[in-house]
């Protein structure tokens, strides 16, 4: 009956105040609808107020990289207590989206034994919330499967012990996609099981695809419509490949190495177009067939420098391609701008990050002909981005920054956490809290 009363609580406060629609949407996993960084909600403030965001809640939370998941009024957030040298209590809690109540967390002990010690401060995945069920993915591949309204445990797999996956350096990253009955993960296990698909209601495995001779990396399985088919993208440190989300065929694997396994951003669709990036390699741009599942490189960076950079040497942060252009941040934090089909420089600015320092970074997401970024400052930007240049438009700080960078920064910490954009708020978290802030223009008319 609470929920029943919430839902409709929540129906009524987005209800069009002059009979003009407005529309509302939940984010219920990694960069939204279809993991897109794409937001379409109307009602959105023009400039952020003078005195800063509307704060609706915050809640403590532990250590983590994870950005929140927001989907029927709950927000999902997973982190991790350190209890020893390397012992860690990961858990998932999830929060009412209106009052910030807790309304039940679930816990598991893990080991990060391995783990790059500067950045072994919890879980990367953020939660996939699927109807009533949530997926929560530990840093060391401890997948657990839960009920949304009561979080009771309904199966549990776990990748070392069942897939003797080789944990990277920064941990497990890849938070698992859904895809009709199944729920695809990126395991990094052996033999050949890089990529598996588990029956997403009982945590069985459907099929299993891609060799495990590398490691997984750190970037998101993503679908894609093109060739005339839906396509399952993996990048991983050794090459982009492309399967069949249904069975794990493989249609085309195309060879590119991110050096030090740092494949983390997640790849960019557009059209015809499919683009990576990463540190130490630079980018490759694919063409993909019209026709048919194939791919063809259309140009690739040769620079295997973070320094002397070519193209866009991104870090954690994903890219954009808007029209006959990418838009992305290097590895020293310099916005830059590609043409899509050459990779020619276009511009480069320092003015959305500020400073120019190794692994500089922000978090973009299109909304409308503008993009709002979180930097690793702490700050919330709007600004347009064109062949011109970058455009400003209004900038607040959003969250301290808690997170020790593992190198010399101005502000000594960083936030590296992708927010969740729903119901006009944006959902941030570091490894104190988690808030609720609202985006909503009617918060703030007078």
């Amino acid at each position: 009956m609470a929920r029943r009363l919430g839902a409709v609580l929540l129906g009524l406060a987005y209800l069009p105040a002059a009979g003009a629609e407005l529309h509302a949407e939940d984010w219920p996993q990694w960069r939204g609808a279809d993991r897109r960084g794409v937001w379409t909600e109307t009602g959105i403030v023009e400039t952020f107020p003078q005195a800063g965001l509307q704060v609706d809640w915050r809640v403590p939370v532990h250590e983590g990289y994870a950005g929140p998941a927001v989907a029927d009024g709950r927000v999902f957030v997973v982190d991790a207590r350190h209890v020893g040298a390397y012992d860690v209590v990961e858990r998932i809690v999830c929060i009412d989206e209106l009052s910030g109540a807790v309304l039940w967390e679930h816990e598991w002990e893990a080991n990060y034994t391995g783990l790059s010690s500067t950045w072994a401060t919890g879980p990367r995945a953020t939660p996939t919330v699927d109807g009533d069920r949530v997926y929560a993915l530990g840093a060391t591949g401890m997948l657990r499967a839960l009920r949304v309204d009561t979080g009771e445990l309904l199966w549990t797999r776990n990748y070392v012990g069942e897939y003797d996956t080789e944990i990277p350096t920064w941990g497990i990253a890849g938070a698992p996609l859904v895809d009709g009955a199944r729920l695809i993960a990126l395991v990094g296990g052996a033999p050949n099981a890089k990529v598996v698909a588990f029956d997403k209601l009982t945590g069985a495995e459907i099929w299993r695809a891609l060799p495990s001779d590398s490691e997984p990396g750190y970037s998101q399985p993503m679908i894609i419509d093109a060739g005339g088919v839906r396509q399952l993208i993996i990048w991983h440190p050794e090459a982009v490949a492309s399967l069949d989300p249904e069975s794990g065929e493989v249609y085309w694997e195309q060879p590119v190495r991110a050096g030090a396994g740092m494949s983390v951003a997640t790849p960019v669709h557009s059209d015809r177009h499919l683009f990576v990036s990463s540190f130490y390699s630079g980018s490759l741009m694919l063409g993909l067939n019209a026709d048919r599942p194939e791919a063809s490189v259309t140009w690739k960076s040769d620079s295997t420098s973070e320094i002397l950079t070519e193209a866009l040497h991104a870090v954690v942060n994903t890219p954009v391609i808007d029209g006959d252009y990418i838009y992305g941040i290097c590895s020293y934090g310099q916005l830059r701008a590609l043409h899509a089909a050459t990779g020619e420089r276009i511009w480069e600015t320092q003015e959305l990050t500020r400073e120019r320092a190794r692994w500089a970074s922000g978090f973009i997401v299109r909304h409308g002909d503008r993009y709002f970024i979180n930097n690793d400052r702490g700050e919330l930007i709007i600004a347009r981005f064109s062949p011109e240049g970058y455009e400003e438009i209004s900038r607040t700080q959003l969250i301290a920054p808690t997170t020790r960078p593992g190198n010399r920064r101005e502000l000594r910490f960083v936030n590296w956490s992708h927010p969740a954009y729903a119901n006009r708020h944006i959902h941030a978290r570091s490894d104190t809290e988690v808030i609720r802030a609202s985006l909503a223009a009617a918060d703030y008319e007078q």
